[in-house]
């Protein structure tokens, strides 16, 4: 969408509140537009399923209104880094893990 820029400024307060409830409930780890080219976000939830990112995303201000028409819950598995959900070190796989 050409004008989303513009377009979403109106709604970007409530947005932005609507991100940082979801952080302070523990379901949002981190958020953030994607830049250059400016065509999309990524949004980091923790959880045993998908629901509390597909209720965020059905609630969004920018979908209800929409400005944003396009959004996928896709389960991702981490395995490095301090907030690993499932660590994986070096010679894990040959004790039969995977990652």
């Amino acid at each position: 969408m050409p004008d989303y820029a513009t377009r979403r400024v109106p709604l970007r307060a409530e947005h932005l509140a609507h991100a940082w409830q979801a952080h302070g409930r523990g379901e949002l780890e981190l958020a953030g537009a994607l830049d250059a080219p400016a065509d999309g976000a990524v949004f980091v939830f923790r959880g045993d399923s998908p629901a509390a990112a597909e209720a965020f995303a059905r609630a969004d201000p920018y979908v209800r209104a929409g400005l944003v028409t396009r959004w996928e819950v896709r389960p991702w598995r981490t395995v490095v880094g301090t907030g690993a959900a499932t660590p994986l070190r070096p010679g894990a796989e040959r004790a039969g893990a995977s990652g």
